[in-house]
């Protein structure tokens, strides 16, 4: 038996995560894509079939008070917040990633002032963030700027309102610096605004540690909330009587019921509602949420960086040298939770490996994309897929 395997056996026996994999439905696929969409957890169907054909199916409207429909948004908010480091009160569930940081980024600029003339956009953002910001900066009248997060502190200004940046890069894995720069974006007098679609569940974000002003962030990644499910939008409690939402709606309304032509916002998180709740996903969402009770998400940290540590070091032993490169950082403190491995043919490679079992992603140009997630995913399918991969690379 080779090395890396004996190595593998052993960590997985070490593994304080590994009963967490009996939550999830899984099959004999190596899955390294959840950070695209997590698995099935074990409770949803039930959960869903009883919304269907209870609560839906026989309490039809009442559920709406019955079966608490009205509240899901900051009930389920206050279950994702110890998951990024935020009290509760201070997120809501709803909408998609897209919309809340459209939301996010116009109220950001409006509480910066009509003085601050610029916003800032992470210039390696996942495309939809940089499509947002361009229209926020039109809708504005501000002026949009494209800027690598390293280079955020020397490009900040008396001009700048608010800054959108990515957590985790979704193409590298790269890690960004959130407390350093959040705390430069302060102390240039404008706002923070980080999108957490790569970070949540799968690392400490600390968001009130570090005083983010707004986040927002996807919940079928890490968080395995099933396809579509609802995102979510994080105001820092200071700032909620200021939040000034570009799309109030009916359910942002302090008296929603009560039909008034003219809007007055709710307090707190609930502004950051708009529409009709999406229910039948954002209580799937809920369900999924499950799986963390008693979960340590340092512990989830602790055995992420194992992983794509294990995986970089059988790479290296299984694949010719030069064959591969990684783009994804070394350094733990600049990792997230997956590996990127750039070559030449990466789309046809990734097509090879997923039928045999090993399922990634391929990011244009020629990035093969492998997200571990602590959850699930273990130290021996970990050692399979790079040799397999080593095997197809060959």
């Amino acid at each position: 038996m080779s090395e890396p395997v004996l190595e593998a056996e052993k960590l997985d026996e070490a593994d304080g995560l590994a009963q967490l994999r009996s939550r999830f439905v899984l099959d004999e696929v190596i899955y390294l894509d959840g950070n695209s969409l997590g698995a099935l957890p074990a409770n949803v169907p039930d959960r869903v079939a009883d919304v269907v054909r209870r609560q839906w199916g026989e309490l039809r409207i009442r559920s709406w008070e019955e079966s608490g429909w009205w509240t899901a948004p900051e009930r389920i908010g206050d279950r994702i917040a110890p998951l990024v480091g935020a009290a509760a009160g201070q997120i809501v569930v709803g909408d998609s990633t897209s919309v809340n940081v459209f939301k996010a980024l116009v109220a950001a600029v409006r509480m910066a002032g009509e003085d601050r003339t610029e916003i800032l956009v992470d210039a390696t953002t996942f495309p939809t963030d940089g499509y947002i910001a361009e229209s926020a900066a039109r809708l504005t009248g501000r002026t949009l700027r494209a800027v690598t997060p390293s280079r955020v502190p020397g490009e900040l200004s008396g001009r700048t309102a608010a800054v959108l940046l990515n957590h985790v890069d979704y193409r590298t894995g790269r890690l960004h610096d959130l407390p350093g720069l959040t705390a430069a974006i302060h102390a240039a007098g404008a706002l923070a605004v980080w999108d957490l679609c790569h970070s949540a569940g799968a690392l400490p974000v600390g968001l009130d540690e570090h005083g983010v002003d707004l986040a927002i962030g996807c919940t079928y990644k890490y968080l395995n909330g099933g396809p579509g499910s609802p995102a979510y939008l994080y105001v820092r409690r200071d700032l909620q009587p200021r939040f000034d939402s570009p799309l109030p709606g009916w359910n942002s309304h302090t008296d929603p019921f009560g039909m008034s032509p003219s809007y007055a916002p709710a307090p707190g998180a609930l502004r950051g509602r708009v529409g009709t709740p999406d229910i039948l996903s954002m209580l799937a969402l809920e369900a999924a949420l499950d799986v963390w009770d008693d979960v340590s998400v340092s512990a989830v940290r602790a055995k992420s960086l194992a992983l794509t540590d294990f995986f970089l070091r059988c790479v290296r032993a299984y694949t010719e040298p030069g064959r591969v490169e990684s783009v994804t950082p070394e350094r733990h403190e600049e990792r997230g939770s997956q590996v990127a491995l750039r070559c030449d043919d990466a789309g046809e490679v990734m097509k090879r490996l997923i039928a045999r079992g090993v399922v990634g992603d391929f990011r244009h140009p020629d990035v093969l994309r492998f997200g571990f997630t602590p959850l699930y995913v273990t130290f021996a399918e970990t050692e399979r897929a790079a040799r397999i991969l080593a095997e197809e690379l060959a």
